[in-house]
């Protein structure tokens, strides 16, 4: 186990994350064990037990049959970590560079929207917990609480970030992101492939959508020129909040696409109320889309296929990354989601070329179990797990994840890929689950 008194963990510049788990094993002595089990598949099954059937459907549903989604976890189930050995990793450094910020990790809270509706605390508990672990945080132009009291849980001076979905009203396009540079938000991370929600079955055969029932539009209700607008409609924002929060959503998703023509503009707008902080762009799929991302002036770009919520039979995230570091990976800060289960993915993704990876459904998970403490447990047992990772397997920095540290897993005819259950139910039950294929 970590040992709490070893000497080297005073000249480390990072917390021995890896204590965690020894905290863990010791407290059975006081007749306790740890919270819940953080085995994304054994997470995943609590938090459907915990929440409603319509928490537990939007959490879960990806477009289509699922094939995205099965294509992201097959690609880090393709490639192979290869450990070194007799590596002194006693003073191994976690933490990286994000945006000009020195955090713990690379490892960010990805933006979710409608919190709400996996936990009553909503996007303030996670806020709140991404501070204390110097971890960034994004919040989701979808969120269900205003954006001043995130950033105030967030506390001051901790790096997070505002995700943007664009309205058709530039109005309100500068609203949202004055209010969110004013409440600490630095970077600003535009999402393009949600101009419109996938076709995601169980929540459409469910009527399954919160926003549509008056619930988790606060973000956007507690904007000044969206109260305009409802008034302009003779929308009351207190009495109606159907109404409101349907023409809210309704103004940031649904049907209507931009194009690149709009995005100087957008650019411009954001350097110029930031004082020129970083544009990101996140969504980016396509080497020709990374390039264009180049010729526009972007800061950085999240590889991500929005955890296959979006786009059905689409590229596996992480072999989007490795085609797009090839070709832009000196000339912008490329950031990855999708798909990420644990500190192993983490690593693998580092490998091929990301800067930085944001987490998503894992602290969903922890968020529907125990709120604030289970979004803690979740942060935690990953920082945790990737400290570990790092000592056993001979890394003692972030630079130190390669190419040179990736093997590749041949494609067995016939065996099941172990996390094939996790999906299965997507599928009919006369397909088998192969690691490179549905047949």
């Amino acid at each position: 186990m970590s040992d709490p008194n070893n000497p080297n963990i005073q000249d480390r510049t990072t917390p021995q994350w890896g204590l965690y788990q020894r905290e863990n094993f010791l407290k059975l002595n006081e007749g306790k064990t740890a919270p819940f089990n953080t085995d994304p598949t054994k997470l995943e099954q609590k938090a459907r037990e915990t929440l409603s059937l319509g928490g537990w459907y939007y959490a879960s549903s990806n477009a289509g049959l699922s094939t995205t989604h099965l294509a992201n976890r097959q690609a880090f189930y393709r490639h192979r970590i290869v450990p070194n050995q007799l590596v002194d990793t006693n003073h191994r450094d976690t933490t990286t560079e994000i945006f000009g910020h020195r955090v713990s990790a690379p490892i960010g809270f990805a933006p979710i929207g409608i919190n709400k509706i996996y936990h009553p605390s909503a996007e303030l508990a996670v806020a709140k917990v991404a501070g204390e672990l110097n971890l960034p945080y994004c919040l989701s132009t979808a969120g269900s609480s205003p954006i001043e009291k995130v950033g105030e849980a967030n506390g001051e001076g901790n790096p997070r970030f505002y995700q943007l979905y664009m309205p058709h009203d530039d109005e309100l396009t500068v609203s949202l992101l004055t209010r969110a540079w004013k409440s600490g938000f630095d970077a600003c991370m535009l999402t393009t492939d949600t101009w419109q929600l996938g076709w995601r079955h169980d929540d459409v055969a469910n009527s399954n959508y919160a926003f549509y029932r008056g619930m988790g539009a606060d973000l956007g209700l507690s904007d000044p020129v969206f109260q305009k607008r409802c008034r302009e409609e003779g929308i009351d924002v207190e009495k109606d909040a159907v109404a409101a929060s349907v023409k809210w959503i309704d103004s940031v998703w649904h049907g209507r696409a931009w194009s690149w023509e709009k995005i100087p503009w957008l650019v411009k707008t954001w350097k110029e109320i930031s004082g020129g902080r970083p544009f990101v762009i996140k969504g980016i799929q396509s080497v020709a889309d990374a390039k264009k991302c180049v010729e526009y002036g972007v800061d950085g770009i999240v590889v991500s296929n929005h955890a296959g919520r979006q786009v059905d039979g689409a590229i596996a995230s992480l072999d989007a990354l490795e085609n797009i570091v090839g070709a832009v990976g000196e000339q912008l800060y490329i950031m990855y989601d999708s798909g990420v289960r644990g500190a192993s993915d983490v690593a693998k993704a580092l490998a091929l070329g990301a800067k930085f990876v944001f987490i998503g459904r894992l602290w969903i998970w922890g968020l529907s179990i125990m709120g604030e403490e289970g979004v803690r447990h979740v942060m935690k047992s990953l920082l945790a797990d990737f400290d570990i990772l790092m000592a056993v397997g001979g890394f003692n920095s972030v630079e130190d994840f390669d190419k040179s540290i990736l093997g590749m897993c041949a494609a067995w005819q016939g065996v099941v890929w172990p996390e094939a259950h996790i999906v299965a139910e997507s599928y009919p039950k006369s397909y088998t689950l192969i690691p490179d294929r549905v047949l």
